[in-house]
């Protein structure tokens, strides 16, 4: 299942979609919007976020296996260091792996001052980049503490995750050879919003990829798509979120036709998302579509970029 996900991210032609749970005690129904859009038709696996925001939602590892159990289809499980210390990251771990929940995506986590709990607090003991080094020992059988794990884990699939574009593009470009140095098999960005900007950070990828002659040089970039479809969306992705650049172009596009009303502003945010999408495919670049769960314009974003 994972392998014949890798061999996509190898050649270019991977397609995952985020999918992220409610504050509910089942997932199903995130399944049945799936499977009545044939999502699973659609892309290569999944992925599930983890409390973002640090809003309490249904576990990632649990959602990753229904997803995995309803599709056959892989699916990566965002672990947030946030909320585990490394005895619980590698005990959940453990556990997933039995269940056949064996990628993951590493995230630091929001702060937990924006919970909707109270007086939730952070754990942060170790950031992503920790959490790519125990994936990578727990590949060679061993724990954390460097102490042997019997029987041995089944291999593990881990991701790392990066900002879109950055101010000093050094920096990013040390933070992208960080991750690839601690085993990402793969980056998946922040959403990108150009062409241009897709194949800048392709580009810094690559230079940071040219320091590794193992095994480390295989990792990939995987760019996210984010579908646009409201111009307080893309204000919100511009002004709030960090990473992420959302150029004049579309801020422009999006305030015109918001002058006409929600239909035609939703037409052209489609239009210009599609557009993407299909640069994208067509330069070749692995794909992650984050849709804050609207399946239906994923699919529709789909189909129109074929």
């Amino acid at each position: 299942m994972f392998e014949g996900l890798l061999e996509k991210l190898r050649d270019g032609s991977w397609l995952t979609l985020e999918t992220s749970p409610a504050k509910s005690a089942s997932f199903q129904p995130i399944i049945d919007k799936l499977s009545a859009l044939e999502m699973d038709k659609r892309v290569d696996g999944w992925s599930v976020t983890d409390n973002p925001l640090a809003q309490l939602r249904y576990g990632s590892l649990f959602a990753a296996m229904k997803l995995q159990s309803a599709f056959s289809k892989p699916a990566i499980a965002t672990i947030s260091m946030r909320d585990r210390n490394l005895i619980g990251i590698q005990s959940d771990m453990l556990g997933a792996n039995e269940a056949g929940v064996r990628a993951f995506l590493a995230v630091t986590g929001d702060p937990a001052s924006l919970s909707d709990q109270p007086r939730a607090k952070g754990v942060f003991e170790a950031n992503s980049v920790e959490f790519l080094k125990i994936a990578h020992f727990f590949n060679r059988g061993i724990d954390y503490a460097g102490k042997i794990i019997r029987p041995a884990p089944k291999p593990v699939y881990p991701f790392g995750a990066i900002n879109a574009y950055a101010k000093n593009a050094a920096s990013l470009k040390r933070k992208i050879a960080q991750k690839i140095g601690a085993g990402a098999l793969g980056l998946i960005s922040q959403p990108v919003f150009s062409i241009d900007e897709a194949l800048t950070l392709r580009a810094l990828f690559n230079e940071a990829l040219g320091g590794f002659t193992d095994d480390r040089k295989n990792a990939r970039l995987i760019l996210g798509v984010f579908p646009l479809s409201r111009l307080k969306t893309a204000q919100f992705l511009q002004s709030r979120v960090p990473g992420v650049r959302v150029s004049n172009r579309w801020i422009d596009a999006l305030f015109e036709a918001n002058k006409k009303g929600e239909e035609e502003e939703e037409k052209v945010g489609f239009a210009m998302s599609a557009e993407l999408l299909r640069a994208l495919r067509k330069a070749n670049l692995p794909i992650h579509i984050m849709c804050a769960n609207r399946f239906d314009l994923a699919a529709k974003l789909i189909d129109r970029s074929t």
